[in-house]
């Protein structure tokens, strides 16, 4: 099998502003584990929505660094395709208990195409989703982060082939699948008033405290919606993983976007080139003409024979 091309090959500017994003996008999770308790509660009730804004303008900041100049229409047109199948399968998902039909393509995606395609797949497909279902809120970029990261991560993935590369996906649409729900747990778990008292933050505590508390919380409260994401995760990726990849690869392929436009230049038409001097015309016709005469002289001094003594030549004179 042939080696599949990217569509969005990261340069080291891109790869700087996706780290970048990516370390900011972490710290805005994970900021009231880092402050003094007064902090924490005097930004309690505006943090999540100030932080918002902030992912929103990061989110779109990478995108245009990512897209720009390294993404043909080719690319965009597979982007836009992923990304509207992504959407259309969220709502499939709402009415079961934690599973998500979406996040295969996002899987998919980003192991077909690379890292790249799989985070700017990820940004696209959860903000059309939540235009589709309603779900825009505060919530919204964290979100967009997290789906981007899943796909993202299935990018960077070690190669595989076959049957070793669908265990590799399902496991790892295993671990993502509970991974999302802990990270998308963490943007709102600081500020909630109503956990009890064991499993809800304490602004101040040491770092390693809290962690232990949020992770109680996490298995007392999501684990329930998370374990069935990573069952049909795997579910969905052992059966129909491979027939995705073989039909992305192969429209990859086919639209070649690794291929470079050239440019040549205009052949001119003889008749539109400009007459030459009249003496240069007559002068080339007389040489061309002088090679046609003295091909034809050597070639027929050749065929003539020079040596008349043999056989032919004894006949001739005892006839005379």
């Amino acid at each position: 099998m042939s080696a599949v091309t990217a569509p969005v090959r990261l340069t080291g500017r891109s790869t700087a502003v996706l780290v970048l994003v990516s370390l900011i996008g972490l710290a805005l999770f994970s900021w009231p584990l880092f402050v003094p308790s007064e902090a924490a509660l005097a930004h309690s009730a505006d943090a999540p929505l100030v932080f918002a804004i902030v992912m929103t303008m990061l989110v779109i900041v990478l995108a245009s660094e990512v897209i720009s100049g390294e993404l043909d229409a080719k690319g965009l047109a597979m982007l836009g395709v992923l990304a509207a199948t992504a959407a259309a399968l969220r709502p499939l998902g709402s009415g079961v208990s934690g599973f998500q039909p979406m996040f295969i393509v996002l899987i998919i995606g980003g192991r077909a195409l690379g890292p790249g395609f799989g985070f700017s797949l990820g940004l696209v497909s959860m903000f059309g989703s939540a235009l589709l279902t309603g779900g825009v809120g505060p919530w919204l970029p964290f979100q967009m982060l997290g789906a981007a990261w899943l796909g993202m991560g299935a990018g960077l993935l070690p190669r595989a082939r076959g049957r070793r590369e669908l265990i590799l996906l399902a496991g790892y649409g295993a671990i993502a699948g509970v991974l999302y729900g802990f990270l998308l747990n963490l943007w709102f778990w600081p500020f909630l008033t109503t956990a009890a008292p064991g499993i809800s933050f304490v602004a101040g505590a040491p770092i390693g405290e809290n962690l232990g508390r949020f992770l109680v919380f996490c298995l007392v409260t999501s684990l329930g919606f998370d374990i069935p994401r990573a069952i049909g995760n795997v579910v969905l990726l052992l059966l129909a993983g491979g027939p995705m990849l073989r039909a992305i690869r192969r429209a990859t392929r086919r639209a070649n976007f690794s291929a470079v436009a050239s440019f040549l230049e205009p052949v001119q038409d003889p008749d539109s080139l400009p007459d030459a001097p009249a003496t240069a015309d007559a002068s080339a016709s007389a040489r061309s003409s002088a090679r046609t005469t003295d091909s034809g002289l050597t070639r027929r001094n050749d065929a003539t024979p020079r040596d008349r003594s043999g056989p032919t030549a004894e006949a001739e004179i005892s006839q005379t």
